[in-house]
């Protein structure tokens, strides 16, 4: 199932989620680094190149959404789940009943216990003419069309068994099973219906899902397999750090579609998510340069926040709308105004 994703445009200068997450994005991945700092510590201020990160509106979809059909045509006599049913692979879905079936079957048993009567008819026959043929009191060719009568009732039983058998794998037939593990995510048909063979009865999402997303083409250049991607928590959430989850480009699609380019991205998140549902992707889409310092070298006082300079003295600053983490240790945040490369920021 095909997502589409609506790319939303986002200013560096803003305060907004965007540029927050392109900055935690790369953080997490490991391309920003910052001495570790103690009270009292300088820390020259120096520009660094992080991914830019662009969000999208990506929709959850599955792997394979196929579904179960009816293999014989005939009434629908049972419907066994209902829309959101977990599933196995062979679960029995629905049932398909042909009355004609069940004629054909209970015609061809009895043309098969005709037919065992009447081999040991043949069989007593047989006996009976071979004993007269020992004492030469009947000719050899009596005894040959006894046996060959013998031998073609025979075949007949086999054929009729033969018959048998495909009329009872009709019967099991009727069976309408899941093709493979998920979710059931329509169900088409109801009981009493009169179906034909090859009727849907329901579809269901297999159980792996991905996100697929729709970047404008310009960002083409920016798409590999293997890439990292944060994804936002449900209801797209994109409040805290502690809602963010990794991903990863697991497919990019050779072929622009309406000029986006197209891709699939995995995570394990989403594996209970609905099928449809939206979810924020921050995904990178080039380098851009900032400067990150120290969290603990920001002063946050009356709603405004500064950092103290070498020799200056406290200087107002614009910052990021949410600090990072580097590995755990090095808390920083990225400082958009107020600072420039070369600056001496002490930690109070």
């Amino acid at each position: 199932m095909p997502l589409s994703i609506d790319a939303r445009p986002h200013r560096r200068h803003a305060a907004s989620a965007r540029g927050l997450f392109a900055l935690a994005a790369a953080l997490a991945a490991g391309l920003v680094s910052l001495p570790a700092a103690r009270a009292g510590d300088v820390v020259t201020v120096a520009s660094v190149a992080v991914d830019d990160a662009k969000e999208v509106l990506a929709t959850v979809e599955s792997v394979r959404s196929p579904q179960a059909r009816a293999r014989i045509g005939g009434t629908l006599t049972a419907v066994n789940v209902v829309e959101g049913d977990a599933v196995k692979k062979g679960d029995v879905l629905a049932v398909v009943a042909d009355t004609k079936l069940r004629l054909q079957l209970t015609a061809a048993e009895a043309r098969i216990g005709a037919l065992v009567a009447k081999l040991d008819l043949i069989q007593t026959e047989y006996e009976r003419v071979k004993q007269l043929r020992a004492t030469g009191a009947a000719p050899q060719s009596r005894l040959d069309d006894a046996e060959t009568q013998m031998v073609v009732t025979k075949a007949e039983i086999a054929a009729a068994r033969a018959d048998k058998s495909v009329i009872e794998e009709q019967v099991v037939e009727g069976n309408v099973l899941a093709p493979d593990d998920g979710r059931i995510l329509k169900v088409s048909a109801v009981a009493g219906q009169v179906v034909m063979p090859g009727e849907p009865i329901a579809s269901m999402a297999i159980a792996n899902y991905i996100l697929k997303l729709r970047l404008p083409e310009r960002h083409a250049r920016f798409m590999h397999e293997g890439d990292e991607v944060l994804i936002a928590g449900r209801g797209l959430d994109r409040n805290s750090d502690a809602h963010m989850t990794k991903g990863k480009i697991v497919r990019v699609y050779p072929e622009l579609d309406q000029g986006r380019v197209v891709a699939d991205a995995e995570a394990g998140v989403v594996g209970d998510y609905f099928v449809g549902e939206r979810v924020s992707v921050f995904v990178a889409t080039g380098k851009r340069d900032t400067i990150v310092v120290p969290e603990d070298a920001v002063i946050l006082r009356e709603g405004l926040t500064f950092v103290r300079l070498e020799g200056v003295g406290e200087v107002p600053v614009q910052t990021g709308p949410k600090h990072v983490a580097l590995d755990g240790k090095a808390p920083g945040v990225e400082i958009l105004t107020g600072l420039k490369v070369g600056d001496k920021v002490v930690r109070p």
